[in-house]
């Protein structure tokens, strides 16, 4: 795995901006992040988290179009990289791996 490190908060931005792909954009990620927490997060937390993980090279952005519903603004529709993929692949296999690593409960109560 390469040497630049994914937080745990980072690594949950990341696969949700995999999952909304064309809907990737920073009011969509955080509803669709307080969803699957049920827990509030501010505006700021994810906007700091998607600057650095461009910045890392995990992700790239573009506007979009502008909408009268925006007020003419347009958003920041953020993809992930081919890097990103790989890694959050490899942090996936590890995750499985220690996961099936852990013996099954019903060997521990077995043995008590």
């Amino acid at each position: 795995m390469k040497k630049t490190k994914l937080g745990e908060f980072e690594e949950l931005v990341l696969l949700t901006v995999a999952t909304l792909q064309q809907e990737a954009y920073g009011v969509e990620i955080k509803r669709e992040l307080e969803e699957r927490l049920k827990q509030k997060l501010s505006v700021g937390s994810i906007q700091s988290s998607l600057k650095r993980m461009e910045e890392k090279g995990f992700l790239t952005s573009r506007f979009g179009e502008s909408t009268q519903k925006r007020g003419g603004k347009r958003k920041r529709i953020y993809s992930t990289t081919s890097h990103a993929r790989k890694v959050l692949e490899e942090l996936k296999e590890i995750r499985a791996g220690l996961w099936s690593a852990i013996p099954s409960l019903t060997y521990e109560l077995k043995l008590t």
